[in-house]
């Protein structure tokens, strides 16, 4: 039973990294041979950030069992810390590629840095308050963004709270200006590095979703008296569970900062974090293909629909309310489980042990 729970886990992590590559091999091939749009071609790098803050919402939401509405506020996070070490390392590193990885690292470090700090408090509430609380720790993040100055020159580095404060000498330049953001901004992320980033989040997240660690968050869900009866430190699971979330997101952020040369704090309001969070219910919460799904379809819509300009926000919420009354109802999802039971092969192994 045990190796065929294993194989089976192996199994889907394959077809998960499977589809990806599949994805991103059709849309290159359709982007070089002009089959897409600009406007399409354009949206590649911003639905694998949208996929990525999914998976990672969903390990909080879906397997951690804990609800957050501040998930665009470690994006934020990400994003300008990522272009503050892009821009700042621009001449000293001249491989955009290298540029990037240092990027990520140092944006997923500040976001799990800031998850960690605000997790600590957060996650001892439970429900509709922790929901309020991580709502208004993303607002607060936002808001600070909104009033924080970068500025580089030859002496270094330069950070304020008021513009006024910034003394940039001969070839300064702003990296982040208050409530505009960062400007000017150098694009080094790409499609290729967004699938990579993909990837990575896909294998993080399942290798923890299938290791001892992810049993225990999970048992900490469905059951915290029981969880702490037999010894598990359930502070300890759902801190962590946070942190990488916060991380991984922070990396999409620095992902999708690196894609704009402008990029201004409004972008990272509750509207995102709330995004995100339909992103993951629509595709199921804990299911990781349907998230990575309703991240693609809830991203190209929109732009789908420009050509019904008066009525198109109109026809998103229409369908998206459909879809949603069909994921969830009872009579069309019973229907569904009949139909793909019959496609899943059945192996004797698992016919004998009653699987």
């Amino acid at each position: 039973m045990k190796k065929y729970k294993t194989s089976k886990y192996k199994r889907n992590e394959l077809i998960s990294y499977s589809m990806v590559t599949i994805a991103f091999a059709l849309m290159t091939l359709l982007s070089k041979t002009g089959a897409l749009s600009s406007s399409l071609q354009g949206q590649l790098v911003p639905i694998s950030v949208y996929i990525v803050m999914a998976i990672s919402l969903n390990l909080v939401v879906g397997i951690s069992g804990e609800l957050s509405l501040g998930h665009a506020g470690f994006m934020s996070v990400g994003a300008f810390s990522g272009v503050v070490v892009a821009t700042y390392l621009q001449t000293a590193v001249t491989s955009g590629a290298l540029r990037l990885i240092i990027a990520l690292g140092v944006g997923g470090l500040t976001a799990g840095v800031a998850g960690f700090l605000i997790g600590i408090p957060v996650l001892r509430l439970r429900g509709d308050y922790l929901a309020i609380v991580t709502l208004a720790f993303g607002e607060i993040i936002r808001n600070i963004m909104n009033i924080l100055y970068v500025g580089m020159d030859v002496s270094g580095l330069q950070i304020a709270l008021k513009a006024e404060r910034i003394n940039l000498g001969e070839g300064g330049k702003m990296i982040l200006n208050g409530p505009m953001g960062a400007t000017a901004t150098v694009k080094i992320a790409n499609f290729t590095a967004a699938f990579l980033l993909v990837l990575f989040t896909l294998y993080i997240v399942q290798n923890i979703l299938y290791s001892k660690h992810g049993r225990s968050i999970m048992a900490v869900r469905d059951n915290r008296i029981a969880a702490e009866s037999i010894g598990l430190n359930v502070m300890r699971y759902k801190l962590t569970a946070f942190v990488i979330s916060a991380a991984l997101a922070g990396m999409g952020g620095v992902m999708f900062g690196l894609n704009y040369s402008t990029l201004a704090p409004s972008k990272f309001g509750f509207n995102t974090s709330v995004l995100i969070l339909v992103f993951v219910v629509l595709g199921g919460i804990g299911n990781i293909w349907g998230g990575m799904l309703a991240a693609t379809v809830l991203t190209v819509l929109p732009e789908a629909l420009r050509q019904f300009s008066d009525y198109r926000m109109m026809v998103y919420a229409v369908v998206l309310i459909l879809v949603m009354i069909g994921t969830y109802n009872p009579v069309i999802k019973s229907y569904t489980k009949k139909y793909t039971d019959k496609l899943r092969p059945k192996k004797k192994k698992e016919l004998k042990e009653g699987v």
